[in-house]
């Protein structure tokens, strides 16, 4: 397997983060893989957001559960974004996504777009959540998946494995060659996440990760070389 670069909500260092914006420019940096999130609005769209309310990355205020699809989009998301939709991103950009989902409720609305336009090839789902990671496998045949974690110890694994994800991606900040070591018996890739400087890239070089979730584009450039 190459060691994968993933843009971490687009490149959220140098675009405002999980817009069309920001996953463009991923895709022009050549990143691999372009990471997202999804919230669902109050009328049900699958609405591309890492936060569970509005204030931080858009000029409004509020949950986004209690906003509808319209509401949303009358929001500057940054340099005058708009908050996109998860089929807009299928539109915009070719490259491979991962989809971070929040609870099983975002699960079964993914899976109905990921059925109807046949990506499970294309598209990997994550989540903290063991169950929205099971409820997305049930729903999509051949999905692809990935359980997060930030705060973790030696049962993410095991986590992992109950769950049927293929991969688990985990902040570098928290690893261990014990950890890394026990992935690999039971055969899950793993990506580290944010991997922003040179000792960051190093540090997952060094423990043999397949990839590498982060925040600016240059990562791709220096990754390839980096023992």
């Amino acid at each position: 397997m190459n060691f994968l670069t993933i843009g971490h909500r687009g490149v959220m260092g140098v675009a405002p983060e999980n817009t069309l914006r920001s996953f463009a420019a991923a895709q022009e940096a050549g990143l691999d893989v372009i990471e997202l999130d999804l919230h669902l609005s109050k009328d049900g769209a699958l609405v591309v957001m890492h936060d569970t309310d509005v204030d931080r990355t858009t000029d409004g205020t509020g949950a986004i559960a209690d906003k509808t699809l319209a509401e949303l989009r009358a929001l500057d998301a940054g340099h005058g974004e708009r908050v996109p939709v998860f089929e807009e991103v299928l539109d915009a950009v070719r490259t491979p996504l991962q989809a971070e989902i929040k609870d099983v409720q975002a699960a079964r609305a993914l899976a109905e777009v990921m059925n109807e336009r046949n990506l499970a090839d294309r598209v990997e789902v994550s989540s903290f959540h063991d169950e929205a990671i099971t409820e997305i496998a049930r729903l999509v045949p051949g999905v692809r998946t990935a359980l997060i974690a930030s705060r973790y110890g030696a049962d993410i694994v095991d986590r992992a494995v109950e769950a049927g994800a293929s991969t688990v991606c985990l902040n570098i900040r928290r690893l261990t060659l014990e950890i890394v070591e026990q992935a690999r018996k039971a055969d899950l890739a793993i990506i580290g996440w944010v991997v922003n400087t040179q000792d960051h890239l190093r540090l997952v070089r060094a423990l043999g990760l397949d990839g590498a979730t982060t925040d600016y584009p240059e990562i791709k450039r220096t990754g390839r070389f980096t023992a």
